[in-house]
């Protein structure tokens, strides 16, 4: 079944040097100061967040039981009804006052991991290329009384809405910002009421992928997105996803209180271990590499490690820039909506020209990598001369390639010349528009010998 109909992306940041080597010299970037976040209980926040109603609209149970049926959760801490659905999937009381059932979060923020579900890792297997539409169309064809079909025709129409500006070109990169300038276009920022007709001109169909970060770099990170976009308060702007549903200022305020716990849980979520064999001598030349030549961008490790958050002009990092220069909801007509809206009242978009280099705690976990997940291996991030131009990898969460430290990959044809929908689907072309792989040629400069070294040590953080 292909995920979901909604998304918030989360997103990076950056740069740091370590008091005992001196970086290699260069700019100096501007930093991303820090601002005041709502405090919460972590526990609560994962409670709510794996089994809260913050989806309002959805498939009615009654008719998702009968066409679909339970699943397996394979996460700990799943309750009552949501016990028995997948974990991508919650159960919430809908206006119409009956129990539906929608995608969470953790259809974007959760990824698998040696065949295991991690929360917090960016679900970099999530399949957008479909129409979104089509299941809820076939179940609005089902039997099902007057108040669930008031429901599910309620919710029908939102998906409707928004299926054709979320069909990404390759699965595993995510349409999440396209698809909250969708809802933008349809909703009174001041009342929050849904228009079946935009206020505002919609994004362009053509989605700008982004590959969803890990929730572990919120720890750090002082705006949220990759063009150093989502200031002030985080727990707000997490609890976008709701845009969806929620269709008063009331109903926002009810989830936004239990959001400020969520973002509590979210700084708690730690970075999975390499958990394979790591030459620790290698690693320890790798450190010093990394020292004097990356991290002025990446912070320090360890004790006494830094990040501090910086923006990097596109035109030095030099990757695909189309993110960066305004694209969904990033545009000005989102911004200034944002800004009228309830999320404005306390946070703010603000994006910029610039990306946010990330901090790099459990960076081998992340592939694939950019902003884009335009490159597939760490090895291929450090010398650009081994980036596929058309690339196809495998979705076997255990079929992981140790020695690129990254997803083993074949190269493919471009996306317009395989026949097979099913392999056409799973082509990475870097031709595409935002789809691009290039920039962030920084590793090239180093010797063989060093980029392996620097590979070793990434697999400590």
């Amino acid at each position: 079944m292909k995920a979901t109909y909604w998304v918030l992306a989360v997103s990076l940041a950056a740069c740091g040097s370590d008091d005992s080597i001196t970086p290699d010299a260069g700019p100096q970037y501007p930093t991303i100061e820090e601002e005041a976040q709502r405090t919460g209980d972590p526990a609560a926040g994962r409670d709510y967040l794996i089994n809260g109603g913050y989806i309002t609209c959805g498939i009615p149970k009654a008719v998702y039981d009968r066409v679909l049926g339970g699943g397996a959760p394979e996460i700990t801490g799943r309750t009552g009804a949501n016990a028995n659905l997948p974990y991508n999937y919650s159960v919430a009381t809908s206006s119409e006052g009956i129990e539906v059932v929608s995608a969470n979060c953790l259809s974007c923020h959760a990824g698998r991991l040696n065949g295991q579900v991690m929360i917090g890792l960016g679900g970099s297997d999530a399949d957008f290329t479909g129409d979104q539409a089509q299941l809820v169309q076939a179940a609005s064809n089902l039997q099902m009384t007057p108040t669930e079909r008031t429901a599910m025709l309620r919710f029908l129409d939102r998906i409707k809405a928004i299926a054709p500006y979320t069909r990404t070109l390759t699965v595993g990169v995510n349409p999440a910002d396209n698809l909250t300038a969708a809802l933008m276009s349809h909703r009174d920022p001041v009342t929050l009421a849904w228009s079946n007709t935009p206020a505002i001109p919609l994004p362009p169909p053509l989605v700008v992928p982004v590959d969803v970060p890990p929730w572990w770099r919120m720890a750090k990170k002082h705006s949220m997105f990759y063009s150093a976009a989502g200031r002030g308060d985080h727990a707000r702007i997490m609890m976008a996803a709701s845009l969806l549903c929620t269709d008063t200022v009331a109903e926002a305020q009810a989830i936004d209180a239990k959001f400020t716990d969520v973002r509590a849980y979210l700084e708690t979520i730690e970075p999975p271990k390499w958990p394979w064999a790591i030459d620790m001598a290698l690693a320890a030349e790798g450190k010093k590499v990394f020292e004097i030549t990356c991290s002025r961008c990446h912070g320090t490790y360890g004790d006494g490690g830094s990040y501090p958050n910086h923006i990097v002009p596109i035109a030095e990092i030099g990757t695909d820039p189309i993110l960066a220069q305004g694209a969904s909801q990033f545009g000005p007509r989102y911004v200034e909506w944002f800004a009228k809206s309830f999320w404005g009242q306390t946070s703010r978009l603000e994006p910029t020209e610039v990306y946010v280099p990330p901090p790099l705690d459990g960076i081998w976990a992340t592939a694939p990598f950019l902003h884009n997940g335009s490159v597939p291996t760490i090895e291929a991030l450090l010398d650009s001369t081994k980036r596929p131009r058309q690339w196809t990898r495998t979705f076997d969460s255990s079929d992981y390639d140790r020695a690129a430290v990254g997803w083993k990959f074949t190269v493919a044809v471009p996306h317009a010349q395989e026949p097979d929908e099913m392999k056409r689907t799973r082509i990475y072309d870097t031709t595409k528009f935002g789809y691009g792989n290039q920039g962030h040629t920084f590793g090239d400069a180093l010797e063989p010998e060093e980029r392996t070294a620097v590979l070793e040590y990434l697999k400590t953080l």
